[in-house]
């Protein structure tokens, strides 16, 4: 397991949260397919959390090290989804490891806009976490519901219903109540968490339409392919944006990179725990429904919040964490209306 380097070069063996997540997926080997349970499944959804975990950690340390916001965010997160590129690469050439997906050129260029949408989320993301702690970035990420929603009835046309309208309040405020005590709060930070949040929904609804592809999804052979070819088109996108905001300091990161190992390191560390989880994720919720999918999602951003803030020793104020739990719980019930809805009917 990729392990994060602290500022001071030493490598953390003393995470409770990881040896917990160990010792859960041991149990879960140790219990068998007893009452039907997926043990793959189950498998998919620890390593999920953990490489999120882990990610945010990482990617935390990275760029403290190579000066926060005022450094090389774009940089980071550039080099990250080149990480995830190598790996991708790697599998398809490795024996017996992943089988190449025969796209045409037309499936490429239709899949440029979902592409371009997954570089904007992971830059803009990247650059949040670098203004203000990890915790608070999480916290307005979870307000993408909001978008996701305006944008669907507004732009893509797809309605949303009076329900799912109306638990959008409750999230909106426990994301401003989360704000109200943040030690570390930064107006970038938050105006970055949201473009994130709109690229992340604009992905979504472009991602729905590219699925509509005829024969795309045989072409593509599977999911971790589709995730493959989006992060290799975001890496390429993502080259003309470092070149504009920090290419004429390039020179100063090659240096600290080589230097520094806090940077390289958790560099490393981040963009191959950000292409796992993403692929992970990604499997997960394609075997399972759309409660479970919800629930899993909440789960795993209580899990982050409060773990990476607690490693990372960011703020935990009583209101802070009050208008995280409004929040996230409104964004699980957001999740859910519509099918708790149908079901009383």
């Amino acid at each position: 397991m990729v392990q994060p380097i602290n500022l001071d070069g030493r490598v953390n063996n003393n995470d409770k949260f990881a040896l917990k997540s160990g010792a859960s997926s041991e149990a879960i080997s140790t219990r068998g397919g007893a009452g039907g349970i997926d043990i793959p499944l189950m498998l998919y959804f620890v390593f999920w959390y953990v490489g999120n975990y882990y990610y945010n950690i990482t990617n935390k340390l990275a760029l403290r090290a190579a000066g926060g916001s005022a450094g090389f965010p774009m940089t980071i997160s550039a080099l990250q989804l080149g990480v995830g590129c190598i790996y991708a690469l790697f599998m398809w050439v490795a024996p017996d490891a992943r089988e190449k997906p025969s796209v045409t050129v037309d499936d490429i260029i239709k899949m440029l806009p979902v592409a371009f949408c997954f570089m904007g989320a992971h830059s803009a993301s990247v650059f949040a976490l670098s203004a203000g702690a990890v915790s608070f970035g999480q916290i307005v990420k979870a307000a993408e519901p909001a978008f996701s929603a305006v944008l669907s009835q507004f732009v893509y046309k797809r309605p949303v219903s009076k329900a799912k309208w109306a638990c959008l309040p409750i999230v909106i405020g426990g994301v401003i109540l989360a704000s109200v005590k943040e030690l570390d709060f930064a107006v970038s930070a938050l105006v970055s968490a949201c473009i994130a949040n709109l690229f992340a929904a604009f992905k979504g609804n472009e991602n729905k339409k590219l699925m509509e592809t005829e024969g795309l999804k045989d072409r593509m052979g599977s999911v971790g392919n589709q995730f493959a070819l989006t992060t290799i088109l975001g890496f390429l996108m993502s080259i003309p944006v470092v070149l504009f905001k920090e290419g004429a300091k390039m020179g100063q990161f090659v240096e600290i990179f080589k230097t520094n190992p806090v940077v390289s390191a958790n560099l490393i560390a981040s963009g191959l725990w950000f292409y796992g989880y993403n692929e992970l994720a990604t499997m997960t919720l394609k075997k399972t429904g759309a409660v479970t999918q919800s629930v899993a999602n909440t789960a795993k951003r209580v899990i982050v919040i409060v773990g990476v803030a607690i490693f990372l020793g960011e703020s935990l104020d009583p209101i802070k964490l009050l208008g995280c739990s409004i929040g996230i719980g409104g964004v699980l019930l957001y999740s859910v209306i519509d099918q708790l809805l149908a079901g009383k009917k």
